[in-house]
């Protein structure tokens, strides 16, 4: 396959999320997280599983790191876990939690990855969801003061900021229709939720210049969304949905405002001040891209107006998501279109697939349709670049298989094989596909 022709200095880098890979759910002072309470509860998770133990990051750490090295990347971005910073979501730091991601950021520093810290990656602090969460505007300057926290630790070290990922998934999935934790299911009534959280981002990033830190960014997740037909009624809802979706989160972000279409839903939840706040300067936009949806109207006594149909035509990732890279591209250049200057320059903040492939006989993991999905989103983002999209750099989902929210251990996302009953970590072939590219833009650059 011939290398997709990234600019100069691309940065290519892996992700990962506290809750999902660290294990040690109440060690060293660590406290409950709604996602700690929410895999407890009978039923929620597919296989029945937590993240109690997961893939033990927490002790393992100095061996991923190595991992990372071996494949070369420029970055991993990481989170944070709020509550094992602030075990019930306030008040003085704990010393042990910093410690652990004090003693990461100088281990990846020392194998040459440049860390990016997201501050929250929906392991909210269990205490704060029983005093309301994200419903509660509260949250917001609990939320600003832990920042404040983080960003007086790692901030000499740390490269880039990401106060919130995915919003949208947090408002969605969490409190609108409940299959992630805290498992609230409000429909529309969710949408202070949103607001909550854009204001947490705009504060976060306000304490973390105050702390020095120089390049503060987002990671929200986007699609392009396809109507279900030419009929006005499926175009109506796919823009409805597109801006619950991406635009009541980009448009805040970037110009200081909400899609007209849902200023409704927030009339007294914004008050004086608020999209300033949200609209701080941003130094990258970080955007998470899986694929595109395809939307149709519903009937009128239907809960919702809109409603997800099958996009036919593609193959899909054994997670039965549609495999679309030219999506990516697409969206890219729309984002461009519709924000100019406005929009800073863009990095793909988590992009990957799940393919449940193990190792055979001889110990290899033959993930042949993850290294296809890989080169294929590398090559649209390719393009949108040299349509003239100012792309930085592709962190793909995820450094290691682990676990995958409401699927529980049933999808893996890594480039990297984690055995759960034993944790031995087995690069995939996927993983020095990666490496290879890698090493060979570096040398096509250098």
């Amino acid at each position: 396959m011939p290398l997709p022709q990234l600019p100069p200095g691309f940065r290519f880098g892996t992700s990962t999320a506290s809750y999902q890979i660290e294990g040690a759910a109440s060690e060293d002072g660590k406290g409950p997280s709604i996602w700690d309470t929410f895999t407890h509860q009978e039923g929620r998770i597919v296989d029945g599983s937590t993240g109690d133990v997961a893939c033990d990051h927490y002790h393992r750490y100095a061996e991923d790191v190595a991992l990372m090295k071996r494949l070369g990347v420029g970055g991993y971005r990481l989170s944070v876990s709020w509550p094992r910073i602030q075990p019930t979501g306030s008040g003085a730091p704990n010393a042990a939690g910093l410690a652990f991601y004090d003693r990461l950021v100088d281990e990846l520093l020392a194998a040459d990855v440049q860390p990016m810290v997201t501050l929250y990656h929906w392991d909210l602090p269990q205490a704060l969801q029983d005093d309301g969460g994200w419903l509660n505007r509260a949250t917001v300057d609990r939320f600003a003061d832990y920042a404040a926290i983080v960003g007086e630790a790692l901030g000499d070290r740390v490269e880039h900021w990401i106060p919130v990922n995915e919003p949208n998934v947090v408002m969605m999935l969490g409190h609108a229709i409940g299959t992630h934790a805290p498992g609230q299911s409000l429909m529309f009534d969710a949408v202070p939720v949103a607001h909550h959280l854009l204001l947490g981002h705009g504060r976060a990033a306000i304490a973390l210049r105050a702390a020095g830190a120089t390049s503060v960014g987002c990671a929200n997740n986007h699609a392009p969304m396809w109507p279900a037909s030419d009929d006005e009624a499926d175009v109506g809802a796919s823009k409805l949905f597109d801006a619950l979706w991406n635009g009541m989160f980009t448009e805040p972000m970037l110009l200081g405002r909400y899609p007209a279409d849902l200023e409704p839903l927030l009339e007294g939840v914004v008050r004086d001040g608020d999209l300033s706040v949200i609209r701080q300067p941003l130094d990258f936009y970080g955007l998470n891209y899986y694929n595109p949806f395809k939307i149709g109207a519903t009937s009128e006594d239907a809960e919702m107006p809109f409603e997800f149909r099958e996009l036919l035509g593609y193959p899909v990732t054994d997670f039965g998501w549609p495999v679309v890279p030219d999506a990516l591209r697409e969206y890219l250049i729309v984002l461009r279109a519709r924000y100019r200057a406005a929009l800073p320059p863009i990095v793909i903040t988590e992009s990957g697939c799940a393919y449940n492939v193990g190792p055979d006989e001889h110990g290899v993991v033959d993930d042949q349709a993850r290294i296809d999905y890989l080169d294929a989103h590398l090559q649209a983002v390719a393009t949108a670049c040299q349509r003239g999209v100012d792309v930085r750099g592709y962190y793909t989902w995820s450094l290691m298989d682990n676990f995958e929210w409401a699927e529980g251990y049933t999808q893996r996302f890594g480039l990297v094989h984690v055995d759960y009953e034993t944790q031995v970590r087995t690069p995939k072939r996927s993983f020095q596909w990666y490496a290879d590219v890698i090493a060979a833009q570096t040398k096509s650059i250098g």
